[in-house]
């Protein structure tokens, strides 16, 4: 069975590979060019909790701006986290510059095996996996979510997740082989996005269908099977628009924590209860004449958030003032608050 899978996939993605800006296709692979390791861990850094068309032109920003790991590691931290607004969990925005810089230490080579990978900041088991088989064609196990959901297809694993994680890793592990394992990894991310998809998979279209067991069971569809996610506990905050003509009062957040180190609105501690007026004018960033001017609605991965925007005139101190233009770099919840802020003076 498995040579005739590999097989199968792999003539499959030869006719079928996605075109990508950072890929280095079939074709290409076959006539000798190797895949750049930088832009290999750049792009799967972005598709990190987001999808590809999200992420392309994020990926095409950042390489026309900071063509190589060097030129990255060079850049101020400000200007790569205002780049990365938009892109969500900006802990991995950190991490790029740490392993950046870690990598521009080392001569600007990434190291060529795993073990290797998994010394530099924010390199975890799929990451080194990744960027091992993709960049260096090393015989690893690499398992995304489009991965995970294939083998549970195509072994019918009735175990849920995330507990199947593990016996799924395993499960792809035993497909891996020395013959093309750069291709491989990407042959089955490719199936997983846009064949074997969440919802409505396209078994007729599948390379591998004879294999699945899930389909001859006759719901794959169902799997991978999964565990009630609890509710996520909502909170409620403030939202500070401070306005100085056509600038906004801006604040830089501590490096640390939820969206550490982006500029944002100056807000309230975040809280299960909704805030009063009075304990909202008591935290605001500046003794000026607040009135409410909207509200917005937010979901982060643990929590989500309402946010009342209040907006005033005036003077503050210890703020960055921006003009209004300068405001698409926030990250999505300030922008939404700034947006409802502003009403029609900002474009949506």
């Amino acid at each position: 069975m498995i040579v005739a899978l590999r097989a199968q996939l792999l003539a499959w993605y030869d006719a079928n590979a996605r075109d990508l800006p950072w890929r280095v296709g079939p074709k290409a692979r076959a006539a000798g060019v190797r895949a750049d390791p930088y832009r290999i861990w750049l792009s799967e850094v972005m598709l990190q909790q987001t999808t590809v068309p999200h992420a392309t032109p994020y990926f095409r920003k950042f390489t026309a701006r900071w063509a190589t790991v060097g030129d990255l590691a060079a850049a101020p931290d400000s200007e790569v986290m205002a780049a990365w607004a938009g892109l969500g969990y900006y802990a991995r925005a950190r991490n790029l510059l740490a392993c950046a810089r870690a990598v521009t230490s080392q001569n600007g080579v990434f190291p060529d095996t795993e073990e290797g990978l998994r010394t530099l900041p924010g390199f975890g088991p799929y990451t080194a996996a990744a960027l091992a088989a993709i960049a260096y064609d090393q015989a690893t196990n690499v398992v995304d979510g489009n991965v995970e959901r294939v083998m549970a297809r195509l072994f019918a694993v009735t175990t849920p997740l995330p507990r199947a994680k593990a016996e799924l890793k395993r499960l792809a592990a035993t497909l891996v082989g020395d013959d093309r394992p750069g291709d491989w990894a990407q042959a089955l991310m490719d199936l997983g996005a846009t064949v074997c998809r969440p919802k409505a998979p396209l078994c007729d279209l599948c390379p591998i269908a004879v294999h699945c067991a899930a389909r001859s069971a006759g719901a794959p569809e169902t799997y991978p099977r999964k565990t009630s996610k609890p509710e996520r506990p909502h909170r409620y905050g403030i939202a500070y628009l401070l306005t100085r003509g056509d600038e906004v009062a801006l604040v830089r957040r501590p490096p640390k924590g939820l969206l550490g180190g982006m500029l944002a609105l100056p807000t309230s501690e975040w809280r299960a209860r909704r805030w009063t007026k009075t304990e909202a004018r008591a935290v605001a960033p500046a003794k000026v004449a607040w009135r409410a001017a909207g509200e917005v609605e937010h979901g982060f991965t643990h929590f989500t958030l309402t946010l009342l925007v209040l907006r005033a005139e005036g003077e503050a101190e210890g703020v960055v003032w921006t003009s209004l233009g300068g405001l698409d770099a926030l990250p999505s919840v300030f922008l939404k608050a700034a947006r409802a802020g502003l009403a029609g003076l900002l474009s949506a």
